[in-house]
Protein backbone atom coordinates (compact mmCIF):
# COMPACT_ATOMS: atom_id res chain seq x y z
CA UNK A 1 0.00 0.00 0.00
CA UNK A 2 1.63 3.31 -1.12
CA UNK A 3 0.75 6.63 0.02
CA UNK A 4 -1.81 7.57 -2.22
CA UNK A 5 -3.62 4.20 -1.39
CA UNK A 6 -3.39 4.40 1.81
CA UNK A 7 -5.04 8.12 1.62
CA UNK A 8 -7.55 6.03 -0.68
CA UNK A 9 -8.57 3.33 1.30
CA UNK A 10 -9.01 5.68 4.48
CA UNK A 11 -11.32 8.08 2.26
CA UNK A 12 -12.91 4.99 1.70
CA UNK A 13 -13.98 5.34 5.40
CA UNK A 14 -14.79 8.70 5.68
CA UNK A 15 -11.34 9.86 7.17
CA UNK A 16 -9.92 12.29 5.18
CA UNK A 17 -6.38 13.82 5.34
CA UNK A 18 -4.97 16.72 4.53
CA UNK A 19 -1.06 17.19 3.35
CA UNK A 20 0.08 17.97 6.87
CA UNK A 21 -1.03 14.72 7.78
CA UNK A 22 0.26 13.37 4.78
CA UNK A 23 3.28 14.76 5.85
CA UNK A 24 3.56 13.18 9.25
CA UNK A 25 3.06 10.10 8.01
CA UNK A 26 5.90 10.44 5.79
CA UNK A 27 8.29 11.58 8.40
CA UNK A 28 6.99 8.94 10.65
CA UNK A 29 8.14 6.05 8.20
CA UNK A 30 11.43 8.21 7.99
CA UNK A 31 11.85 8.22 11.61
CA UNK A 32 10.79 4.67 12.00
CA UNK A 33 13.69 3.32 9.36
CA UNK A 34 16.12 5.61 10.73
CA UNK A 35 16.26 4.13 14.52
CA UNK A 36 14.98 0.31 13.00
CA UNK A 37 19.02 0.11 12.29
CA UNK A 38 19.18 0.64 16.07
CA UNK A 39 17.20 -0.77 17.30
CA UNK A 40 14.57 -3.51 16.87
CA UNK A 41 11.28 -1.69 16.44
CA UNK A 42 9.45 -3.88 13.57
CA UNK A 43 10.05 -6.76 11.66
CA UNK A 44 8.53 -5.02 8.40
CA UNK A 45 11.32 -2.67 6.29
CA UNK A 46 8.83 -1.46 3.24
CA UNK A 47 7.20 1.65 2.84
CA UNK A 48 3.70 -0.21 1.26
CA UNK A 49 3.67 -2.79 4.62
CA UNK A 50 4.68 -0.28 7.19
CA UNK A 51 1.79 1.78 5.35
CA UNK A 52 -0.66 -1.08 5.41
CA UNK A 53 0.31 -2.96 8.55
CA UNK A 54 0.81 -0.10 11.17
CA UNK A 55 -0.65 2.60 9.59
CA UNK A 56 -3.47 1.83 8.68
CA UNK A 57 -4.02 -1.41 10.66
CA UNK A 58 -3.75 0.93 13.21
CA UNK A 59 -6.18 3.52 11.84
CA UNK A 60 -8.82 0.91 11.90
CA UNK A 61 -9.69 1.32 14.74
CA UNK A 62 -11.71 3.86 14.18
CA UNK A 63 -13.69 2.43 11.37
CA UNK A 64 -15.82 0.85 14.96
CA UNK A 65 -14.98 3.25 17.24
CA UNK A 66 -15.58 7.73 17.32
CA UNK A 67 -12.19 9.18 17.90
CA UNK A 68 -13.49 12.75 16.79
CA UNK A 69 -14.51 13.60 20.55
CA UNK A 70 -11.76 15.10 23.18
CA UNK A 71 -10.52 11.84 24.58
CA UNK A 72 -7.90 10.89 26.67
CA UNK A 73 -6.03 7.25 25.17
CA UNK A 74 -3.95 4.97 26.92
CA UNK A 75 -1.96 2.74 24.73
CA UNK A 76 -0.59 -0.02 26.43
CA UNK A 77 2.73 -1.78 24.86
CA UNK A 78 2.72 0.18 22.25
CA UNK A 79 5.93 -0.31 20.90
CA UNK A 80 6.93 1.66 18.13
CA UNK A 81 3.66 3.70 18.78
CA UNK A 82 0.74 1.34 17.43
CA UNK A 83 -2.38 2.46 16.93
CA UNK A 84 -2.43 5.36 18.88
CA UNK A 85 -0.10 7.56 17.04
CA UNK A 86 -1.66 6.76 13.18
CA UNK A 87 -4.89 7.59 15.27
CA UNK A 88 -3.08 10.78 16.79
CA UNK A 89 -2.54 12.33 13.06
CA UNK A 90 -5.56 11.60 12.15
CA UNK A 91 -7.57 13.15 15.07
CA UNK A 92 -5.50 15.80 16.41
CA UNK A 93 -7.80 16.75 19.31
CA UNK A 94 -7.09 13.26 20.83
CA UNK A 95 -4.09 13.56 24.08
CA UNK A 96 -2.25 9.73 24.33
CA UNK A 97 -0.53 8.53 26.66
CA UNK A 98 1.97 5.72 25.68
CA UNK A 99 3.41 2.75 28.28
CA UNK A 100 5.92 0.53 27.34
CA UNK A 101 8.47 -1.40 29.65
CA UNK A 102 11.35 -1.05 27.38
CA UNK A 103 13.17 2.12 27.55
CA UNK A 104 14.91 2.76 24.20
CA UNK A 105 11.12 2.12 22.24
CA UNK A 106 10.49 5.42 25.29
CA UNK A 107 13.33 7.23 23.91
CA UNK A 108 12.01 6.37 19.90
CA UNK A 109 8.76 7.90 20.65
CA UNK A 110 10.13 11.01 21.89
CA UNK A 111 11.94 11.93 19.41
CA UNK A 112 8.95 10.78 17.16
CA UNK A 113 6.80 13.17 18.85
CA UNK A 114 9.42 16.35 17.93
CA UNK A 115 9.82 15.10 14.73
CA UNK A 116 6.13 15.03 14.25
CA UNK A 117 5.66 18.15 16.02
CA UNK A 118 2.63 16.50 17.98
CA UNK A 119 0.86 18.01 21.65
CA UNK A 120 -0.27 16.49 24.45
CA UNK A 121 1.34 13.03 23.86
CA UNK A 122 3.15 11.51 26.92
CA UNK A 123 5.24 8.45 27.25
CA UNK A 124 6.44 6.60 30.24
CA UNK A 125 8.99 3.65 30.64
CA UNK A 126 6.86 1.44 33.18
CA UNK A 127 4.84 -2.03 33.23
CA UNK A 128 1.33 -2.23 32.61
CA UNK A 129 0.96 -3.91 35.91
CA UNK A 130 2.83 -1.37 38.08
CA UNK A 131 1.18 1.66 35.99
CA UNK A 132 -2.34 0.45 36.22
CA UNK A 133 -1.70 0.18 40.44
CA UNK A 134 -0.76 4.00 40.43
CA UNK A 135 -3.81 5.78 41.20
CA UNK A 136 -2.44 8.80 38.99
CA UNK A 137 -3.30 6.72 36.12
CA UNK A 138 -5.65 4.16 37.42
CA UNK A 139 -9.16 4.18 36.02
CA UNK A 140 -8.27 7.94 34.64
CA UNK A 141 -8.50 6.83 30.68
CA UNK A 142 -11.61 7.36 28.19
CA UNK A 143 -10.01 4.79 25.80
CA UNK A 144 -7.33 2.03 26.46
CA UNK A 145 -6.05 0.60 23.49
CA UNK A 146 -3.62 -2.69 22.83
CA UNK A 147 -2.60 -4.14 19.21
CA UNK A 148 -0.51 -7.21 19.12
CA UNK A 149 0.69 -7.21 23.00
CA UNK A 150 -0.75 -10.40 24.65
CA UNK A 151 -4.14 -12.63 24.56
CA UNK A 152 -7.46 -11.34 25.67
CA UNK A 153 -7.48 -12.87 29.05
CA UNK A 154 -3.79 -11.27 29.81
CA UNK A 155 -4.90 -7.89 28.03
CA UNK A 156 -7.73 -7.33 30.12
CA UNK A 157 -6.26 -7.23 33.40
CA UNK A 158 -3.34 -5.17 32.54
CA UNK A 159 -5.94 -2.55 30.00
CA UNK A 160 -9.40 -2.57 31.84
CA UNK A 161 -8.00 -1.17 35.51
CA UNK A 162 -7.00 2.23 33.80
CA UNK A 163 -10.10 2.31 31.72
CA UNK A 164 -12.30 4.88 33.04
CA UNK A 165 -15.73 3.94 34.44
CA UNK A 166 -17.96 4.05 31.02
CA UNK A 167 -14.94 3.96 29.18
CA UNK A 168 -14.07 2.06 26.61
CA UNK A 169 -11.43 -0.85 26.22
CA UNK A 170 -9.96 -1.31 22.10
CA UNK A 171 -8.08 -4.82 21.84
CA UNK A 172 -7.10 -4.77 17.61
CA UNK A 173 -6.57 -8.88 17.15
CA UNK A 174 -5.81 -11.17 14.43
CA UNK A 175 -8.08 -14.46 13.10
CA UNK A 176 -8.40 -16.00 16.35
CA UNK A 177 -9.89 -12.96 18.17
CA UNK A 178 -13.54 -14.49 18.95
CA UNK A 179 -11.56 -17.79 20.44
CA UNK A 180 -9.29 -15.62 22.56
CA UNK A 181 -12.79 -13.60 23.44
CA UNK A 182 -14.36 -16.94 24.75
CA UNK A 183 -11.26 -17.68 27.00
CA UNK A 184 -11.27 -13.99 28.92
CA UNK A 185 -14.98 -13.91 29.38
CA UNK A 186 -15.14 -13.92 33.02
CA UNK A 187 -11.98 -12.22 33.31
CA UNK A 188 -13.56 -9.37 31.63
CA UNK A 189 -16.55 -9.87 33.63
CA UNK A 190 -14.36 -10.10 36.94
CA UNK A 191 -12.20 -6.31 35.83
CA UNK A 192 -15.81 -4.71 35.41
CA UNK A 193 -16.16 -5.00 31.41
CA UNK A 194 -18.32 -5.84 28.96
CA UNK A 195 -18.15 -6.71 25.26
CA UNK A 196 -19.76 -3.97 23.23
CA UNK A 197 -18.92 -5.35 19.90
CA UNK A 198 -16.49 -7.86 17.66
CA UNK A 199 -15.91 -6.49 14.22
CA UNK A 200 -14.29 -8.64 12.18
CA UNK A 201 -12.46 -7.34 8.57
CA UNK A 202 -10.29 -7.76 5.84
CA UNK A 203 -6.99 -6.04 5.91
CA UNK A 204 -6.73 -4.69 2.42
CA UNK A 205 -4.13 -5.98 -0.68
CA UNK A 206 -2.86 -9.24 1.76
CA UNK A 207 -6.46 -10.11 2.25
CA UNK A 208 -5.97 -11.28 6.11
CA UNK A 209 -8.52 -11.11 8.80
CA UNK A 210 -8.53 -8.42 11.95
CA UNK A 211 -10.74 -8.19 14.32
CA UNK A 212 -11.47 -4.77 16.61
CA UNK A 213 -12.94 -5.93 20.02
CA UNK A 214 -14.99 -2.83 21.76
CA UNK A 215 -15.31 -3.56 25.72
CA UNK A 216 -17.47 -1.00 27.93
CA UNK A 217 -16.02 -0.76 31.44
CA UNK A 218 -18.91 -0.86 33.26
CA UNK A 219 -17.85 -1.04 37.29
CA UNK A 220 -14.74 -0.07 38.96
CA UNK A 221 -11.65 -2.94 39.03
CA UNK A 222 -11.29 -4.26 41.90
CA UNK A 223 -8.29 -3.04 44.08
CA UNK A 224 -6.31 -6.37 43.75
CA UNK A 225 -6.16 -6.02 40.05
CA UNK A 226 -3.89 -5.62 37.83
CA UNK A 227 -1.44 -8.58 40.15
CA UNK A 228 2.35 -7.98 39.89
CA UNK A 229 4.17 -7.91 36.69
CA UNK A 230 4.54 -11.12 35.18
CA UNK A 231 1.40 -13.18 37.11
CA UNK A 232 -0.83 -11.70 34.21
CA UNK A 233 0.82 -13.87 31.74
CA UNK A 234 1.92 -16.80 33.85
CA UNK A 235 -1.82 -17.57 35.26
CA UNK A 236 -4.20 -15.44 33.39
CA UNK A 237 -8.32 -15.24 35.03
CA UNK A 238 -9.69 -17.38 34.54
Amino acid sequence: MNPDQFMEALRQHRIQLNDDQLQQFSRYFETLSEWNEKINLTALKSREDVYLKHFFDSISAAFYYDFTKDAHICDVGAGAGFPSIPLKICFPRLRVTIVDSLKKRINFLNQLAADLELENVAFYHDRAETFGKNNKFRESYDIVTARAVARMSVLSELCLPLTKKNGVFIAMKGAQAEEELNDAASAIEILGGKLESINTFTLPVEDSERSVIVIGKKRKTPNKYPRKPGLPNKDPIS
